[in-house]
Order: C-alpha cells, then sequence, then structure tokens
C-alpha cells in the first residue's frame, strides 16, 4: 500500500468516527491554524523568501494576514452558517418542518498553487475544516521550502489524521488522484485541471477547479490614467507576475498609449527603485523552467520598458510590450510572469469584441469614471470576477465568491462561499402521522375531483410569509387592545 493510499485511509477512518463534525472540534482546530500563522510567521516568511524571493511584509500581506481574517470570520459565523436553513413552505407543507441542513462532504483532497502556497493552499483547508470535513492537503512541489513546512508544522497544530499533508511531485499527485474523495480542490492551470476533473470522474467526485486565463483590462481614455496605471502596475507586478487574477494585458485607444506607457513607468521606478533586482519588494520566477517560458514570449513584440533579465536567479525585470498583436506569442497562453502587453483597440466597442473572442477570464478590470461604461462591460462580457479602478482586491472581500467560469475553473470558494461548496446541503421535511385525510388526493384510485385539489395545492401558493406576518400583527392588536382596555380600567 502506498503512503498516498494509507493517508486516505487513516484520513476516511478518522472521519468515520465522527470526531470532525461537532463545532467545537471545527472551531478549536481554526484557532490551532491561527495559532501556527502567529507563531510560525518567522519561519513561514523564510520558507517563502527562499521560493519566490518574497520579503517578510510581502508575506503577511499577501499571505498570512488573508487567513487570519478568514479564520476569525469563519469562528464567529460558524454556527449560524451550519445551523438548519428554513426554507419557504407550500399549502401541501404547512404543518411539516421543512429546511436543508448542512452536512460534511466527508473527505476532500486539496490540491494547491505555488504562487502563494499558504493562501491558496490553507484557505480551501479552512472551508473544510469548518465544513466537518477531512481534507489531505497536497502543497505544490515547486515551493520546496514551503512545502516541506507545511509537513512539518500542519501535524504540530491540528488533527494529523484527519487532516494529513502529502509532499512530493506529479507521482504522488497521481497516486492521490487514483483513490476516492468526495470532493477534491484544485488550484493551478487548466490543463492539469482537465486531468484532475477526469481523474475525479473515475469516482463520480465533484470538484472545484480554481485555474486561471489571460485576464483584460480596459482602460478608457477618460480616465485617471496616472492613477489607473499605478494601480495596475501593483496588480501586474506583485510577485513578479505570479498571480492568477493578475492583469494579463491591457486594451486602450492608440491616444493614449504612450501616456500609459509613461505612468506604468513611473510607477515601476516608484515601486521597485532604479533597480528591481535588488529591490527587496520584487519577487522572482519560480524556476528556469518557468523563465525560458516566459521569455519566450516577448520574441516577436518589441520591448517599451524593461526587459532585463537573468536565467541564473530566474530574474526577469518589470516588462511591458507595445504595440502587440492578437497573433503575437505573448497572447496565446497566460502570461504568469512579469510581461504586460499593451493591444490598441478603436473603442470600447472592439475591446468587448476582442475580450469575447478567447476564453472565459478568472478576472476583468475596466478602468473608467464613466458608471455606463462599467455597466456596458459587465452586461456584454462573461468572467469569473470582474473588478472596476482597481487590481486584485476582491479577492480580499470573504463576501464574495472567488471561482472561475468556462475555461478559468468551476466552483467558487471564500468566507461562507467555502463552507456551502464544501457541504452537502441536505434537504430535510418532517411531517407527522397526522392529518392523513389532507393525503388522500395522492392516493388511487385517481380521480378528476382528487386531481382538482392536487392542482389546488400544489399550483396555488399563497405568500405564506405574509399571511404569517398578517397573522402576528393580528395577534399583537388583540394583545395591545386588551392591554389597552385593562390600564383603563
Amino acid at each position: 500500500m502506498s503512503r498516498e493510499q494509507k493517508a486516505v485511509e487513516q484520513a476516511r477512518k478518522a472521519f468515520l468516527t465522527g470526531r470532525s463534525k461537532p463545532l467545537e472540534h471545527r472551531i478549536r482546530q481554526l484557532k490551532n491554524l491561527q495559532r501556527l500563522i502567529a507563531e510560525r510567521q518567522n519561519e513561514i516568511a523564510e520558507a517563502l523568501n527562499k521560493d519566490l524571493h518574497r520579503s517578510e511584509a510581502g508575506t503577511q500581506l499577501y499571505e498570512t494576514l488573508g487567513l487570519e481574517g478568514e479564520i476569525n470570520l469563519v469562528v464567529k459565523k460558524l454556527a449560524e452558517w451550519a445551523a438548519p436553513r428554513p426554507v419557504e413552505k407550500n399549502l401541501m407543507t404547512m404543518s411539516d418542518t421543512v429546511y436543508i441542513q448542512p452536512e460534511p462532504l466527508g473527505l476532500v483532497l486539496i490540491i494547491g498553487a505555488w504562487n502563494y502556497p499558504w493562501t491558496i493552499t490553507i484557505q480551501p483547508l479552512i472551508g473544510a475544516i469548518a465544513a466537518g470535513n477531512a481534507a489531505v492537503v497536497k502543497p505544490s512541489e515547486l515551493c520546496v521550502h514551503t512545502s516541506k513546512l507545511m509537513e512539518d508544522l500542519l501535524p504540530l497544530y491540528i488533527d494529523k489524521e484527519l487532516y494529513p499533508v502529502i509532499t512530493g511531485g506529479v507521482s504522488e499527485t497521481q497516486e492521490l488522484l487514483r483513490q476516492r474523495f468526495d470532493h477534491v480542490f484544485y488550484t493551478g492551470n487548466s490543463m492539469v485541471g482537465k486531468l484532475v476533473m477526469e481523474a475525479a470522474a473515475k469516482h463520480l467526485t465533484p470538484v472545484t477547479l480554481e485555474l486561471g486565463g489571460k485576464s483584460p483590462c480596459y482602460i478608457d481614455k477618460n480616465c485617471d490614467i496616472a492613477i489607473a496605471c499605478r494601480r495596475i502596475a501593483w496588480g501586474k507586478y506583485s510577485n513578479c507576475g505570479q498571480t492568477c487574477i493578475a492583469p494579463d494585458y491591457i486594451l486602450c485607444e492608440p491616444s493614449i498609449q504612450n501616456r500609459v506607457l509613461e505612468e506604468i513607468k513611473k510607477s515601476i521606478k516608484v515601486f521597485y527603485t532604479e533597480e528591481p533586482k535588488s529591490c527587496p519588494d520584487y519577487g522572482r520566477i519560480i524556476n528556469q523552467r518557468h523563465f525560458k517560458r516566459i521569455m519566450a514570449m516577448i520574441e516577436d513584440s518589441t520591448i517599451a520598458i524593461g526587459g532585463e533579465n537573468d536565467e541564473s536567479t530566474c530574474y526577469i525585470a518589470p516588462t511591458v510590450l507595445k504595440d502587440v498583436q492578437a497573433s503575437s506569442k505573448v497572447m496565446q497562453e497566460e502570461i504568469f510572469g512579469p510581461l504586460l502587453p499593451i493591444l490598441t483597440v478603436s473603442g470600447l466597442e472592439e475591446a468587448i469584441s476582442f475580450i469575447n473572442k478567447g476564453e472565459k477570464p478568472l478576472a476583468l478590470y475596466i478602468f473608467s469614471p464613466d458608471e455606463k461604461v462599467v455597466k456596458k462591460v459587465i452586461a456584454e462580457t462573461s468572467s469569473g470576477g470582474v473588478l472596476a479602478n482597481d487590481c486584485l482586491v476582491h479577492f480580499s472581500v470573504s463576501a464574495l465568491p472567488f471561482g472561475g467560469v468556462g475555461n478559468s475553473g468551476m466552483g467558487s470558494y471564500h468566507g461562507k462561499f467555502s463552507f456551502d461548496n464544501l457541504s452537502h446541503m441536505r434537504a430535510c421535511l418532517i411531517k407527522k402521522l397526522k392529518m392523513e385525510g389532507v393525503n388522500d388526493m395522492r392516493y388511487p384510485p385517481h380521480t378528476a375531483k382528487k386531481l382538482g385539489w392536487a392542482r389546488f395545492f400544489i399550483l396555488k401558493n399563497p405568500d405564506l410569509w405574509w399571511i404569517g406576518r398578517i397573522t402576528l400583527l393580528a395577534i399583537v392588536t388583540v394583545v395591545a387592545a386588551v392591554a389597552l382596555q385593562r390600564y383603563l380600567q
């Protein structure tokens, strides 16, 4: 029996004991995760610095701060989310108890990504724990130091039988996917996403796929270009462009292209100094394979800003490409690096048309002061998420579902959406063994009279909530009248 199979069997056996279900257990495990983040902040930062050249402040800003906020929210709201959810009744169920009961799915496989390894691996784990599941955690092997740290630390803070960590590469992931899970949560690229979905289908296992794509960024010529470019530069070059919702390319009219270049150049200098290579806040490409992949994209485009690189350290400077064509190499796949192509369009209509010709992106960005422009883009395009006049920050809003559509993924998470996504919403209807006469209409022999009564009870659905409010108001009025009468006596 393989190590992966043993871990899966152990986790399922632990789940079947029922100990992951009580809210007290879930909250305790979540608080232990929070304690891990607080107590091991230096070790987490050190590992991320080795893997991605990320500073300690950057680690907190982009990784652990969001996790702390997510845990605080879940601990506060868990009892409410896990409680039975009443639903609207009809005439047939007026006297019954009807509700939805969230229950754990069972055993979840979480396959994390390397670009934000703590956020993208632990945030789904928070949802899995909150929903009462067991979970096998598979961090990305590309972040060698972070993956090892997770393997060492998680068993010290949370139940190591319910939440085992499996490290390794492709073969270990493939072995895990041969096992039966009750849900698979994968973050990565669409090519691997298809393989994950194919493997899960053999067990009829549902999946959440958080993928990516070429997230477009349209700049309206009437917006404040300096502010727009500052926010775009931040969104693009954070983590050296290795962000699934980074602006992948800019669409703008030819008349503002030079101004856009000028303002992005200014922002790069302010953020990362004249020498980004020596700036502690500017990252590195994860490995040489990805370095070569990104550099090959530049070959048929004109470099307007940056372009400096060093293969030995996987360094690529913040780079902007101008006058890019739809057929250019940089436009054929998600960049996932610090290259920012600018394509010129005649206006909003052509920009929308260009966006709709491609796959549905994970994020779509619009910079415009005109609310009509923003609403038009939202109405006439489709994407996992949309953000006007900023980049990335919708990821930090727990009240918004984060996820893709079409080629950019399926399913969503964050906050309550994580809990719901990793729960089974069980339909519950509790009747009493009384009022049997009402049921006579459904029993044979079937007659026209019975059918008439059935039509009335099934199709004539009055607003029972409003009737209840009127009844309550009537009772309150009577009570108030009686009280007033006694007072006057």
